[in-house]
């Protein structure tokens, strides 16, 4: 079987975690997911967000090259939660237009990312899970992590209009989206099977059209 690298990309509350942890489970795959308990910024961040904005990013840069390139010497086939493209066309996109990160920080981290990236292997696949606001506060909130109880409807709409400006134009590996809002693949099998064939479909090249 071909060696793949799969990313899972898609806004906050929308079900990455869970997806990757059961398709590596299901494919036998490595899995790698966000930076969270030994993120030495992130308590920070929340508490005094312009000030360690900057700080932040560049630790999820340094972060999620490793990782990246890690995983994509692994003789397995391996699924990231979090691509590595998110922070620089989502998140520093975002913190840099709420004020968060100063103009000449931006453009440095900017510059910085641009190297990184550019010698990194390009994955196989990139998963884009999408679901409404509404459900993905509903979701932020029934998992209460402390750290998140500030997200507003507004960021999480602002977040999204940058996934669809960056999906647009990517063109790094093909993209495959999913609506997690219409799947529960956490506790209906029939439906990560679903997931699943969607992938490997993708992964072999084969896909199917039905005309009625």
């Amino acid at each position: 079987m071909a060696k793949h690298l799969v990313l899972v990309a898609g806004n906050i509350g929308v079900g990455k975690t869970s997806l990757t942890e059961r398709l590596a489970a299901r494919l036998n795959w490595s899995a790698d997911y966000e930076s969270v308990v030994d993120n030495p910024y992130l308590s920070d961040f929340y508490a005094d967000m312009r000030a360690w904005a900057f700080h932040l990013q560049i630790f999820f840069l340094g972060h999620r090259a490793a990782q990246h390139r890690q995983l994509a010497l692994d003789p397995r086939s391996a699924i990231i939660d979090r691509s590595i493209y998110e922070d620089m066309h989502i998140f520093a996109r975002a913190l840099h237009e709420m004020g968060n990160v100063r103009e000449r920080d931006y453009m440095s981290y900017l510059r910085l990312y641009n190297l990184v990236v550019e010698s990194l292997p390009a994955p196989a696949l990139l998963i884009y899970l999408r679901a409404p606001v509404e459900v993905l506060i509903d979701r932020i909130t029934r998992r209460g992590r402390a750290m998140e109880s500030g997200i507003t409807p507004d960021y999480l709409r602002l977040l999204d209009r940058y996934y669809d400006e960056w999906l647009a134009d990517f063109n790094i590996c093909p993209v495959l989206t999913i609506r997690s809002d219409n799947l529960d693949f956490v506790h209906r099998t029939e439906d990560l099977d679903v997931v699943v064939q969607r992938i490997e479909d993708r992964l072999t090249g084969r896909e199917e059209v039905v005309f009625k």
